[in-house]
Parts: structure tokens; C-alpha cells; sequence
């Protein structure tokens, strides 16, 4: 049997029916003080753009926007700095960022010196 996903006691339909103002109450700090300031421009757009075309990919910079549950399900391309990275949101997601899940730095893979290296440092053994 499939474990049917709460978010602080309350399932995916109760939260989507909540108002703004009662599901921020269900939040932590962080999240709920910026929703409490009120979304930006830009997360506006991004909020319009998601209720009027729910199967559409939708490309954006805001990677401070509070996840909430009317996005759960949707595409999103969300810009590390470099490219947009596919998101998809899911239940687990709710109340985190969407920059949390598109990171901005990749592992460092040294594989040799490099330009300007003393004679030293160029030594590798061959062991």
C-alpha cells in the first residue's frame, strides 16, 4: 500500500484549497517571512503564468520562490547561472526553494596541471 504524502498533517487537496495566508502558517520561519512580504514581480508572473497554462515548461530566474502546493506536478527550468535545469515538482518539494534543487556549482574533476605549472608540480608518479 502506497504511504499517502501529509505536509504537517495535511494531505496534497487540503493544502490546494487553503488560502495563501493559512498555508504560510504551516510553513517554517524562512518561507513563511517571505511569503508574508509578499511575492515579487517576477514571482507573480511566474505564479500567473503556472494557474493559466498548468502543462506548459516554464523557464525562470526565480530561484527564491516558495514552492507551494498549487505547483505541485508542473515543469519548471530553473537557471543555475549558466543554463536553464529541468525541475519537476513534486509533494516532497512543498515549502522549500526552487533554487534548492538547481545548483549553481558542479564537482571540481582535476585531471592535470595546468598552464604555468613550475616542473615541480608537474611530477606525477606512476605508479
Amino acid at each position: 500500500m502506497a504511504k499517502k504524502f501529509l505536509f504537517q498533517g495535511k494531505s496534497l487537496e487540503e493544502l490546494q484549497a487553503m488560502s495563501l495566508e493559512d498555508f504560510s502558517k504551516l510553513l517554517k520561519s524562512r518561507a513563511r517571512r517571505a511569503l508574508k512580504r509578499g511575492l515579487t514581480g517576477q514571482e507573480k508572473i511566474l505564479l500567473e503564468t503556472v494557474r493559466r497554462e498548468p502543462d506548459k515548461f516554464h523557464k525562470t530566474h526565480c530561484r527564491e520562490m516558495v514552492i507551494l502546493p498549487e505547483m505541485v506536478g508542473k515543469k519548471f527550468g530553473v537557471h543555475n547561472g549558466k543554463e536553464f535545469f529541468a525541475l519537476a515538482v513534486t509533494e516532497e518539494m512543498i515549502g522549500h526553494r526552487l533554487g534548492e534543487f538547481s545548483h549553481t556549482t558542479k564537482e571540481v574533476k582535476h585531471s592535470a596541471p595546468g598552464i604555468g605549472a613550475t616542473k615541480s608540480s608537474k611530477y606525477i608518479p606512476l605508479k
